[in-house]
Order: structure tokens, then C-alpha cells, then sequence
């Protein structure tokens, strides 16, 4: 179920009007993601879902046509929060969160 959610990532960021360096820079920001989340996933399976989850939602909002940028603010805000709690035990996953949502919230909003 996590790796339909990124793969559905994946599609709508491939789909989208984002320019080509955004797009090249996000696509390799869910790879790295998608690994530490099959990692996470086995030790912390709803947590993991839930990053899946609101990396979806925010990527949906950061990428619509016309975004509305409180949508992608509190988008963004729950994606940052789904990670909270994991600064030691998962450094590099955190890492890769937040470079996502700062990539998503830099796409001209």
C-alpha cells in the first residue's frame, strides 16, 4: 500500500506543469524516500503510512494548476509532523522530509 502511494507520487509529479530541474530534483527526493520508508515500514508500519500519506496530499496541493497556498502550508505542516520523533532514530528520513517539503513550498507559490 506504501509503494502505491509513492508510485502515485511519482505520476502526479511526472504529470505536472513543474519545470524540469523541480521535477528532476523531487523525482530523486521520493527515491531516496521510498527506501527509508520500506525501512521504516517494517518497525513502524502506521507511522510510515502516515508519511506516505501526507507526502501525497502535499505533492497534490504543491503541484495543482492553480495551487492555494494555505492548502500546501498546512499540507506541508502535517507532512513535517509526520516525521517528528524520528530525529535520532532516523536522521536521513527526516532529512529527505524536509528537503521535500521545502522543494514543494519553493515551486513558486
Amino acid at each position: 500500500m506504501i509503494q502505491d502511494t509513492l508510485s502515485k507520487i511519482e505520476a502526479r509529479i511526472g504529470q505536472s506543469a513543474v519545470k524540469d530541474e523541480s521535477k528532476a530534483e523531487l523525482l530523486t527526493l521520493l527515491g531516496t524516500l521510498k527506501s527509508e520508508v520500506a525501512e521504516l515500514s517494517k518497525t513502524h508500519g502506521e507511522q510510515a503510512q502516515s508519511i506516505a500519506g501526507f507526502t501525497e496530499v502535499s505533492t497534490h496541493e504543491a503541484t495543482r494548476e492553480e495551487p492555494n497556498p494555505e492548502l500546501v502550508k498546512h499540507s506541508l505542516g502535517g507532512l513535517a509532523a509526520s516525521v517528528d520523533g524520528f530525529e535520532k532514530s532516523h536522521p536521513r528520513l527526516v532529512d529527505i522530509v524536509n528537503r521535500i517539503c521545502t522543494t514543494l513550498s519553493n515551486l513558486g507559490i
